[in-house]
């Protein structure tokens, strides 16, 4: 095997290189940011009075990503317009979840500390951009140098204090056929393990209350046309077999929420119903136990 030597450079001084060439590549590919299974909502995106947002992502759960790109090193303005550009969106859609996202070239220490400081508050992710240069091509490399910590701070009991809603609010924002798919799971659940369990619409969720007090060992998240089911497993090699046995569509991995998400729809949980109640009373063991 050959030994090839990657020539590292620095794009801020790159000829034909600019931010705009850089929100191209990332639009093309979100993945390349490491920021999981994202796709892109805008870009160049208009701020009242304030500029443009380079781009805004949004996954599977729709949390969005608020993305601020810059070449070279990091600094005061490039911060504090991350940071406004994200309070803008989160107040504009106060639906969604929203994260900033600062990408740069080089992230010093000095600032690195700072933005540890608004992330005790603030849901802020650093990401380093590392460019190589390899026959005449340029190669683009991200690293996460600082994750989001912020919104884990609370308990569940806290966080559905502050967003409590009601069913309409799911039917509206999915559909009523697939918030049903919840009532289906919860059917289940009552089967397999307790009928003292019920339905606990959050803003961001639907989770489960015992006796009036929360209980999440497993959440759903209603869709157009499915419902996300989060059963609270460590992932291992025996739940991945039962669930590629059963061919259901199983999403990445929630490795802070310590879930698996599976995606189903009315078939799915007709067809598996038994296997599904199974993962039900695991998740319920591993939970409260």
């Amino acid at each position: 095997m050959d030994y090839l030597k990657l020539n590292k450079i620095t794009l801020k001084d790159y000829p034909g290189v600019n931010e705009i060439w850089v929100q191209n590549v990332i639009a093309n590919d979100p993945s390349i940011i490491g920021l999981g299974d994202i796709e892109l909502k805008d870009k160049e995106r208009k701020q009242p009075r304030a500029g443009r947002l380079d781009l805004l992502f949004q996954d599977e759960n729709n949390k969005r990503y608020c993305v601020e790109i810059q070449l070279g090193k990091t600094d005061e303005s490039h911060i504090i317009r991350t940071i406004e550009y994200w309070d803008i969106e989160k107040k504009r859609y106060p639906q969604y979840e929203h994260v900033a996202v600062i990408i740069a070239e080089d992230i010093t220490s000095r600032f690195l500390n700072v933005i540890s400081l608004f992330n005790r508050s603030i849901p802020i992710i650093a990401i380093q951009m590392n460019a190589v240069e390899v026959n005449k091509q340029i190669g683009l490399q991200f690293v996460t140098v600082l994750d989001e910590t912020a919104l884990q701070t609370y308990s569940d009991e806290e966080e559905i204090a502050q967003t409590v809603v009601d069913r309409t609010y799911w039917e509206e924002k999915a559909t009523p056929a697939t918030v049903a798919l919840a009532d289906s799971l919860l059917e289940i659940i009552h089967e397999e393990i307790e009928t003292n369990i019920n339905l606990k619409f959050n803003k961001f969720y639907i989770g489960l209350e015992r006796r009036g007090l929360t209980n999440n060992f497993i959440t759903f998240k209603p869709r157009k046309d499915y419902i996300i089911v989060q059963p609270k497993l460590s992932k291992t090699e025996d739940f991945d077999n039962i669930l590629e046995e059963l061919s259901l569509d199983v999403l990445d991995y929630d490795t802070k929420g310590k879930c698996y998400r599976i995606r189903m729809k009315r078939e799915d949980i007709k067809n598996h119903k038994d296997k599904i109640g199974q993962l039900f009373i695991e998740a319920e063991k591993s939970f409260n136990n």
